[in-house]
């Protein structure tokens, strides 16, 4: 038995006030009484990482609520067996459809990578995952076929960028460049010393001596340092971020979804819960960061097969 720990909270935007907070999950209701059915996303990965994926999803998507679950017990995933990943990923799906999920992110780049079709089969609901988006949107961007990747040494020796990019974009030549110190630098809320920005470039340097022309931030806690990365990589060098890219085809599928069965869309206040599966002061810290906000933190219990 694990003990997870929820952080949960009220976003109030300017607009709040039109609206009144149901007891309902997935409606809300306007003054004049229209209620509108929303569409309720689950994320996960195995950290925080992911918040900003959620960061995204709050900008883009305000009327819809969120739960997330950051597997900080049993991080990272980048160094487990394929199936205990996909075993891993398969039980924090459940879990995130447990509380009302309707649709699935994979925030976690090692559990995308191995785990995505799996849980694309086997799911009843959609699955987005942070690969794919962003490699097509490289694919996309790039005039000289020549791409970038700053990831963890995970992601890097996983391989799929490598296999992915070249089956979008024939021709298209990827550059990798592993860049372990940058999680433990946005963890640490280094994000525009001078230390980070010597790091940031000397990881660059390699990518940049090969004349890429696109970037992309291969972990969900680069774009914590997406300025940064973009003023050392130069103009010339676009930046495809993971968490923007899979948090716009969501809301991209949500739109579809509402002009079909909703005649429209209008916003309204959402109730978010996270969930992790370990706690420490730092964790807290470092989701605030994330969020970019202080949230409030509750206790629950729930089965992943861990002791308390």
């Amino acid at each position: 038995m694990i003990t997870p720990y929820r952080v949960e909270a009220i976003f109030i935007e300017p607009w709040a006030s039109r609206y009144i907070l149901m007891p309902v999950a997935g409606e809300y209701h306007n003054f004049v009484g229209k209620t509108i059915k929303t569409m309720k996303i689950g994320v996960f990965d195995s950290g925080v990482g992911g918040f900003t994926v959620v960061r995204e999803l709050l900008r883009l998507v305000p009327h819809c609520p969120i739960v997330y679950f950051g597997d900080t017990a049993r991080a990272p995933y980048g160094t487990k067996s394929k199936d205990t990943l996909v075993r891993f990923a398969m039980e924090d799906a459940e879990f995130l459809m447990g509380h009302g999920a309707e649709i699935i992110v994979i925030a976690c780049h090692s559990a995308a990578s191995t785990a995505s079709e799996v849980l694309k089969k086997n799911l009843p609901v959609p699955v987005f995952e942070v690969v794919s988006p962003s490699i097509e949107q490289a694919c996309n961007l790039t005039r000289n076929n020549r791409i970038g990747l700053m990831g963890t040494r995970a992601t890097v020796s996983s391989g799929i960028y490598a296999r992915k990019i070249p089956e979008t974009r024939p021709g298209a030549k990827l550059f990798q460049q592993p860049c372990p110190l940058l999680v433990p630098l946005v963890e640490e809320g280094w994000l525009d010393c001078r230390e980070t920005r010597m790091i940031v470039k000397k990881y660059l340097r390699p990518l940049k001596e090969k004349q890429i022309d696109t970037l992309i931030l291969g972990c969900t806690h680069y774009p914590l340092l997406k300025n940064v990365i973009r003023q050392k990589a130069g103009k010339r060098i676009s930046v495809v971020d993971p968490s923007f890219e899979v948090a716009r085809q969501v809301a991209d599928e949500i739109r579809k979804e509402e002009r079909e069965n909703l005649q429209g869309k209008e916003e309204a206040i959402g109730t978010h819960r996270f969930f992790v599966s370990d706690l420490t002061p730092h964790t807290e810290r470092v989701v605030t960061s994330f969020l970019g906000m202080k949230v409030r933190l509750e206790r629950e219990h729930s089965r992943f097969g861990l002791m308390t």
